[in-house]
């Protein structure tokens, strides 16, 4: 069973990752770095504080923070703990795949921490603006997508890590939320 379900994650890969061309690569690199999304943070923050002031913002800033560093660490726990190797050192699929970036990264792939931090944010800012912004749910969301895929796109990760990775990012953004409802309630700000 899991030996099927890791081929058809391979097959999955190969299909998207292959449907790749030059002429959209440079775009793709551009939105799988972290960098790249500097503009819509600053967006987030902009709105956070517009909705919640000064020190509810900062408790957000550290929230995140949190949010970023437990996904993060639990990404690398899982990384080394199952060991899978990324698609390019597969030696069953790295001379079929398309690998965009110059260096591969990393040996091991499960699960996606970019992935992860991606949608942790995205369900994190969509959890505490939903209610005055109508429509930031579906922006943050189709970005944690293109984020995630561009994953695969470039190469580095299998659909499996991007969907842990996913999965991971819903449930600590939702633990974050609490957290973060709680210490503004807790301390009265």
């Amino acid at each position: 069973m899991v030996e099927e379900l890791i081929q058809l994650d391979k097959n999955l890969f190969l299909f998207l990752n292959n449907l790749g061309t030059p002429n959209w690569d440079g775009f793709w690199m551009f939105l799988t770095n972290k960098f790249s999304a500097i503009p819509l943070y600053v967006f987030l923050l902009f709105m956070s504080y517009r909705q919640f002031g000064t020190k509810k913002t900062l408790v957000l800033l550290v929230s995140v923070a949190l949010l970023i560093t437990a996904t993060n660490g639990l990404a690398d726990f899982f990384k080394y703990g199952v060991q899978r190797l990324r698609p390019c050192y597969d030696p069953e699929i790295n001379e079929i795949m398309r690998l965009v970036k110059k260096s591969c990264g990393g040996r091991f792939s499960y699960f996606s921490a970019h992935t992860a931090n991606s949608f942790a944010v995205a369900f994190f800012f969509t959890f505490l603006l939903r209610h005055t912004f109508k429509y930031i749910g579906v922006l943050l969301i189709f970005w944690a997508i293109l984020v995630s895929y561009s994953r695969i796109y470039i190469g580095v990760h299998f659909p499996l890590d991007i969907l842990t990775g996913a999965v991971v990012g819903l449930i600590f953004s939702w633990l974050f939320t609490k957290l973060y409802i709680f210490a503004i309630h807790k301390f009265h700000l």
